[in-house]
């Protein structure tokens, strides 16, 4: 398919950013559209695959980037596009199903990891969550397709999520390493390849031992950080709200894994 026959597909399975530029009157939480640019220059320069445009695997892959999208910035659910507003239902490893609402109330981190040792979704919302993950991975979670194993109506993937651990993840220290999540997901669509409802499966052990092999800080700074410190020129790091917030992805929650690459 070329360039300008993919344009002819529904906007939800073409870049996020043309789904923003058609969106930019709906409710954005935090009041404002994200800016996916560093999450586009990562995404550039750090996937395992760069899948052709128009192929079946980019057309998934828009379409989960795109539901990431609304699912994080998009505060009115009746103005997601990605899915079918009232039959929609999302659930991992085969637990509790969940509404669009739900993501929308609780976030897709929460939902999608729950409680596990390393991390408590009780005990956390949704902006608490997201800044969790912005603080560890700095430059941004990203996340791709790697295989698309049947086609629609119900759409079998493989997945990667990842992120350089360059912050702090809780009171544990960061390690410079790129922690990822592989997982399945399988997702029924529409003829007009709207979601309806998705299962995801992974393994998220692995990637929390990554994030808590740093060890914890002490004294307000980790033997790690302390070694680190000492052999690195100390660097300073700003970025705009809406760029970090943009820069997690929920799969972000898929993040999640059978180890692919929001």
């Amino acid at each position: 398919m070329s360039a300008t026959q993919s344009q002819n597909l529904p906007l939800w399975v073409q870049e996020r950013d043309k789904v923003i530029e058609s969106s930019i009157d709906n409710e954005w939480r935090g009041g404002d559209a994200p800016d996916y640019s560093e999450s586009n220059q990562g995404l550039a320069t750090e996937s395992l695959i760069h899948h052709p445009v128009g192929s079946l695997e980019a057309i998934v892959e828009n379409l989960v980037r795109a539901f990431e999208l609304e699912a994080s910035f998009k505060t009115n659910t009746q103005e997601w596009l990605s899915v079918v507003n009232e039959k929609f239902r999302m659930s991992s490893n085969g637990g509790q199903e969940f509404t669009a609402e739900d993501v929308s109330k609780s976030g897709t981190y929460n939902l999608f990891i729950g409680d596990t040792e390393e991390y408590k979704a009780s005990e956390e919302n949704f902006e608490s969550s997201g800044r969790l993950f912005r603080s560890a991975f700095p430059k941004g979670f990203l996340w791709e397709v790697l295989e698309v194993y049947s086609s629609p109506p119900n759409v079998t993937f493989k997945w990667r999520h990842w992120g350089t651990f360059n912050g702090d993840y809780k009171d544990y220290a960061p390690t410079g390493e790129v922690v990822e999540i592989i997982g399945m997901s399988i997702a029924r669509v529409t003829d007009d390849l709207k979601i309806i409802n998705v299962e995801h499966y992974f393994d998220n052990s692995q990637f929390f031992a990554k994030l808590t092999s740093g060890g914890k800080h002490q004294n307000g700074k980790s033997i790690w950080a302390t070694i680190k410190s000492f052999f690195s020129p100390r660097e300073t790091e700003t970025q705009q709200p809406s760029q970090q917030l943009a820069t997690s992805c929920p799969f972000k929650k898929l993040t999640s894994s059978f180890n692919s690459s929001n």
